[in-house]
């Protein structure tokens, strides 16, 4: 078997979080499955959000929970992909607006 750095089946331990801190571990779940309910977003809408931000701070637990989530919340592949776009195009704007500075601070060094 091929070694992974990042173990998918540690995904099934995340519960464990609360073994060495069950305060603060039970008080986290509270308020994720809180944050995860229906409001004014549907869990599909959060589900998707999830799958953008897990691939924007690429967490592979988190891409595959949130893939997981946005499929049995009743998106399909074309919309699970599309919110990957968005992230990698925000990801990437959020990269590109500091050229601005760069272009700032080249313009003062060449005066």
């Amino acid at each position: 078997m091929k070694k992974q750095y990042f173990n998918p089946d540690d995904l099934k331990k995340f519960g464990d979080i609360t073994q060495h801190q069950k305060e603060l571990g039970e008080k986290f779940f509270e308020y994720y499955g809180s944050v995860f309910k229906d409001g004014a977003l549907t869990m599909r809408e959060k589900s998707l959000i999830a799958l953008a931000v897990a691939h924007t701070i690429q967490c592979p637990y988190c891409i595959d929970a949130f893939t997981t989530g946005s499929l049995e919340n009743g998106s399909d592949e074309e919309e699970i992909m599309e919110a990957v776009h968005v992230a990698a195009a925000i990801r990437g704007g959020a990269s590109l607006v500091f050229s601005v500075q760069m272009m700032d601070h080249a313009k003062k060094m060449s005066m």
